[in-house]
């Protein structure tokens, strides 16, 4: 058994319901399970001095593709929107191999936990013709190396260009294939123990390059085996325009339509929904994993995030894809999200505090989980710690629970700490060679860049 006690913690964070500010506590955990919150001290295998520290519920991403890691910064798709921008990329991503995701993965999961996230939520839906090998597997290995909380999910694309979609055939698999791989992965990785640190969803990629057919045969095997189900939607007018023209209908009509809807169900980006659709995101308690840099840097909108509060829509906050957020940042996105709705909609927008319980509570909620997310005994001991003693933050600790959106962190995490382990310690990833890791991520990149020229 593994004991841990972070002493004397200068301030804490629950997000619990009650929203509790505690001070001067210690956090004992055993086997990564936080037993109590309080002033005993308790014998510990690892000891942490928390006495200048400010203590936050580690931040679950519900939304990313690792994979993008390694076409981050491209200067052929900086000014494009979504379709043009992912018609230039299918022609690089083609090209991905075992090595490129395990590698990209590492990368982006690794940058995402040294800034405070100790659960990623991953939609990987790129298969190149002729890679045999299980990529989402590449994936939970990568996850393991870490010592990250992972989801992943089995993408797919099932309707390629010629046939009406967007992506091009050397990336497109048949219906049969998706949803035989698609049972094989749940039987293999998903783990639906308390405090699981593996998890799988299926994940079809977009109503622009899938199926009908795929769509209600995903949701048909999902809900057999009690995974979740995960898609873009209402990301983009072109996508509304796709479904008019294709199936007469607006997307989230469309995803009624097939059994895309209700509790066990989140959609990324969500941008694009009217008041009735709002109102039905609501009745369902469908969910919307909020992308706020993405939707910027492609020029997609802005997502109606506190109507969806206002509403009672579950909502979680994410990076989406490193190559339209270009980072792995969940601390950034969380500063971002604030500004992006205080410009927007003034004094109707979320506080610092509701963005931060977005990214934790609202995320866990996405994912099915209710041991991740709050700080409280008998929840997953996931964290994260910043010691608030020093320059940047002089004058900006009065109020920890709107910190991290109204000033920001820009600095790796002091610690970040997920089922009791420490896997992150002054910006230094604990777990893996960064060096080598970094060198070889450095040399897959170029590789991959130089098979499209």
């Amino acid at each position: 058994m593994h004991r841990l006690l972070i002493k004397n913690i200068h301030t804490l964070v629950t997000c619990d319901d009650q929203d509790q500010v505690l001070h001067r506590v210690n956090l004992y955990a055993e086997d990564g399970v936080i037993q109590s919150i309080d002033h005993c001290v308790m014998d510990a295998d690892e000891i942490i001095d928390g006495t200048n520290m400010l203590v936050y519920p580690g931040l679950i991403n519900t939304h990313h593709h690792l994979y993008q890691t390694f076409t981050r910064n491209l200067p052929q798709v900086q000014n494009l929107e979504l379709f043009a921008w992912l018609k230039t990329l299918y022609q690089i991503w083609k090209g991905l191999t075992p090595d490129t995701i395990h590698l990209s993965s590492l990368v982006g999961m690794g940058e995402l936990v040294k800034y405070g996230c100790t659960t990623c939520f991953d939609h990987h839906y790129v298969f190149p013709n002729g890679i045999s090998e299980d990529l989402i597997g590449t994936q939970f290995a990568a996850a393991r190396e870490l010592g990250i909380r992972f989801h992943a999910s089995r993408g797919s694309m099932s309707l390629s260009e010629k046939d009406g979609g967007l992506p091009p055939d050397s990336v497109v698999q048949n219906v049969d294939t998706i949803l035989q791989d698609s049972e094989r992965i749940i039987k293999t990785y998903h783990d639906t123990r308390a405090f699981s640190m593996a998890q799988v969803a299926l994940a079809p990629c977009s109503p622009f390059s899938v199926t009908t057919d795929l769509l209600r045969e995903s949701a048909l095997l999902a809900r057999k085996y009690g995974v979740r189900l995960h898609t873009h939607l209402a990301e983009t007018l072109d996508e509304e325009r796709f479904t008019l023209e294709k199936v007469g209908m607006r997307p989230l009509e469309y995803m009624a339509s097939v059994d895309w809807i209700g509790q066990d169900v989140w959609f990324a980006h969500g941008i694009h929904f009217n008041k009735t659709e709002l109102k039905l995101l609501a009745d369902t308690q469908t969910g919307v994993a909020h992308c706020p840099i993405s939707n910027m840097k492609l020029s997609s909108g802005i997502c109606p995030v506190p109507e969806m509060l206002t509403q009672g829509v579950p909502i979680g906050l994410a990076v989406d894809g490193s190559a339209s957020n270009d980072g792995s940042n969940l601390l950034e996105e969380l500063r971002v999200a604030y500004l992006l709705h205080r410009l927007n909609s003034s004094a109707k927008a979320p506080s610092g505090y509701d963005i931060l319980k977005l990214a934790t509570r609202g995320s866990a909620r996405l994912l099915g989980r209710n041991d991740i997310g709050q700080l409280k005994p008998q929840k997953a001991c996931d964290l994260f710690m910043i010691n608030q003693n020093r320059l940047e933050l002089i004058g900006a600790t009065y109020d920890p629970k709107n910190l991290l959106a109204t000033v920001g962190f820009k600095q790796p995490v002091d610690y970040t700490i997920i089922q009791g382990q420490v896997i992150s310690k002054a910006g230094i990833l604990q777990s893996i060679d960064e060096e080598k890791v970094t060198y070889n991520a450095h040399n897959a990149v170029t590789t991959l860049l130089q098979k499209e020229g």
